[in-house]
Order: C-alpha cells, then structure tokens, then sequence
C-alpha cells in the first residue's frame, strides 16, 4: 500500500488551541487498513494521533509520528421499535453525528451536542455534559493495537468507564487506537433528560422533544463556551473535582453557598470553574494566554500564545486551588 507521508509540517490547524508546533513526519488516514500500513511502515516511532484536535495541548515540536484519523462512515446495524444500533468511524465529527441523530429522531445524545472533537475520542474521555455521559448509550468500539496492528473489539464492561475516564487513559493508554463507535439510540418516546438547570429554564414553552433538547444544549454552550474557529481554546481544561464529604463540609462552612452536586459514589463534585472563579482568574491573562472572559473552565489562546504559555497558566490554576481550597485539580486537556 503506497502511503503519503509528509514531513515537518506545522501542527496549527490540526489543533483547536492554535499553536504552531511541527510534526517531523504526518500522514493522514482514511481507513483502518491504511492505519495498519502507517503502524507497519514506522515500528520504531513516537506515535501522536490527532482526531479533531480538540482535547489537545501542544507544546513542543513533536519528533516522531503523527496521525490523523479521517476515515468517515455511519452505518445502521440494526433497527428495531425502539431503536437503532449505528456504528460510526471514528474520524466522524461529533456535532455532526449528534445533528444526524436528531435530523433521524435517534435519541440519546442530544445533551452532547455541540461537543467539540471526532467521534473515536468520544469513549477515551467519556464525554459527558448536562446529565449525560456517552457510556449511556455506548455499546462497543473497534481498535488497531499500536504494537501489532491487531483489530480488537472493547465492550462496555471492558472500557472501565468513570468521570471523564475509561481503560484508554489508563492501561491502555497509547497501547491502541480507536476505529469505531458503536451506539445504541433511542426511537420515540425518547427518555429526555431535563436534570441541568440551564436547560429546564432554556425548554419553557417548548415542546418537550430531543431536537429542541439539543437546540437549548447549543444556546447554553454558545453563550458560555468560546467557538474554537474565533478563539483557540480546547473547551473545559480542568475536571469538575470529586472530594469527600467531609472536605466538603469543612469548605461549606467557609464557603456557605459553595455549589455542589452529590455523586454516586458518595463523593462530593464541586464545579471547577466556580473555585477558579473566585480566585479571581476570570478573564485573567498572561500575553496571549488566558482564561476566557465568560467561563473559568476554558482556558484560551489569544492569537500567539505557545503551548507552554498556556500550560504555566494552568499549573499556576492548579496550585492556588490547592494552596485556598485543598483539592487537587486534574487536566481534561492531554499535553504532549
């Protein structure tokens, strides 16, 4: 199979931050048989893949090989009453398969909407927003070990799914690359889910369906969150940290109208952007590295800002949350 491989390329368009990193060599795949050739042909290299480039902060050159997913495809592998089971190539973009979900009436991830990213990254971060997270309706994916090339099957009691986590950020990371999602969604009478407050407030007067679901999810995300084609930014940078009860009592009496969620497993999630809020980083910036004006969680590039830049930003975040709070922010956002 004759590849196209390209060498010393800039990275910026392949990234939702904008930075200007080269790529010693890069090719472009379109299948999983051409991924198995690029794998075969470079046994030796540093591996990068890029899917949407939009969980990813770069800040240096990258020595070795970079891969970008752009295989494309949606197929219905089954359709019964009261749903469809869909398989979709990874090199998909997200929004795009949420749209074609609604155009469809597939319920199940119309709180997703407007999620930035391809759909292969989906599993590896267990993307979630507004009550949903995409293990609800996640069946299987397809994957090509990097070693060896071998094709696997991950159902969903393998992926070990949790907050914004699965198998592919821990045990096997950098061990094996996506190819292929496959969900099952919903016919109507969909099981809407109004839980976030935004969107109860965003649905008054409407009629209670998924497309309008996903229509107030995009208001709320277009109001709060900066588009990565005005403003280079990667979306939420930090997790919303889960801490124990009784932490999260000391800090109520500090903090008395400290938002909380309770979680399931009897932790207690606090929004991140609220504790950097109220250290004051809003709107911060540093050159061209900042925290966007609107919401906390979003750090952005400006124009010119380099990877490092944005990380310092980041890492001086995580200390001055821990040195006023005592809680440990973790990274949404994977740093090469």
């Amino acid at each position: 199979m004759v590849l196209n491989f390209l060498e010393n390329i800039s990275l910026r368009p392949y990234n939702t931050f904008g930075i200007d990193v080269n790529a010693k060599k890069f090719i472009a795949v379109s299948s999983t048989d051409e991924l198995i050739a690029a794998l075969n042909q470079n046994p030796s290299e540093n591996l990068l893949l890029i899917g949407g480039g939009s969980n990813l902060l770069l800040t240096k050159d990258f020595d070795g090989l970079t891969i970008k997913m752009e295989n494309r495809g949606m197929e219905i592998l089954e359709d019964d009453p009261k749903g469809v089971t869909v398989k979709v190539a990874a090199g998909e973009n997200w929004h795009d398969f949420v749209l074609w979900c609604l155009e469809n009436d597939y319920g199940g991830v119309e709180n997703l909407a407007l999620i930035p990213g391809n759909v292969g990254a989906a599993p590896i971060q267990n993307i979630g927003a507004y009550g949903v997270e995409l293990q609800s309706v996640f069946l299987s994916c397809e994957t090509v070990s990097i070693p060896d090339g071998k094709v696997s099957t991950f159902y969903k009691a393998d992926c070990e799914f949790g907050y914004r986590n699965s198998i592919f950020k821990n045990a096997l990371k950098g061990e094996c690359i996506l190819t292929s999602v496959v969900f099952r969604l919903t016919k109507a009478p969909h099981n809407i889910n109004t839980s976030y407050r935004g969107i109860g407030e965003k649905m008054k007067g409407k009629s209670l369906n998924i497309q309008n679901i996903a229509q107030a999810v995009i208001e709320i995300r277009s109001e709060k969150l900066p588009d990565p084609k005005v403003i280079g930014n990667s979306g939420s940078f930090f997790k919303n940290p889960l801490i124990p009860q009784n932490q999260f009592l000391e800090l109520k009496n500090q903090y008395p109208l400290i938002p909380h969620y309770p979680d399931s497993e009897g932790k207690v999630k606090i929004p991140a952007a609220w504790l950097i809020d109220t250290l004051g980083y809003k709107g911060y910036r540093v050159n061209d590295a900042g925290v966007h004006q609107n919401q906390a969680l979003v750090l952005v590039n400006y124009g010119s800002a380099k990877g490092a830049e944005i990380k310092n930003l980041a890492q001086e975040i995580q200390l001055k949350v821990m040195e006023n709070f005592g809680i440990a922010l973790e990274f949404e956002v994977n740093i090469l």
